[in-house]
């Protein structure tokens, strides 16, 4: 009976600390890689940021350049880095602002919102 009431309780915490512990977001260490080297001129605190460039707190909520980035990636989990370069260089040209465009925001070291200002 001891070992019984041993293993529920045993049971129990690691129900607890598995069904409390914190949602993990699916890395892409390619695209945080990649993007880096291409923004260098981005200062140590924004580089920081990982993945909350792109993200907010969750990994649902995402910045209108990461929806761009997607888009032009044109499929998840993309590994090939040519890809993901071409990607980035895509989103390049497109429009945050009027006539501001997230190249002209990220070459002068500075994030897409809600970072740029």
């Amino acid at each position: 009976m001891r070992k019984l009431v041993t293993c529920v309780a045993a049971l129990a915490v690691v129900g607890v600390l598995t069904t409390s512990a914190p949602k993990r977001a699916d890395a892409r260490p390619e695209y945080q890689k990649a993007f880096l080297e291409k923004y260098s001129k981005l200062s140590d605190e924004d580089k920081e940021k990982k993945c909350l460039i792109c993200h907010g707190k969750e990994k649902k909520m995402r910045s209108d350049y990461a929806k761009a980035l997607e888009k032009a990636l044109g499929a998840k989990n993309v590994k090939d880095v040519d890809k993901i370069n071409a990607a980035l260089t895509e989103v390049e040209g497109k429009e945050y602002e009027d006539g501001k465009t997230y190249g002209s925001l990220l070459n002068s070291g500075k994030l897409p919102a809600p970072y740029h200002e």
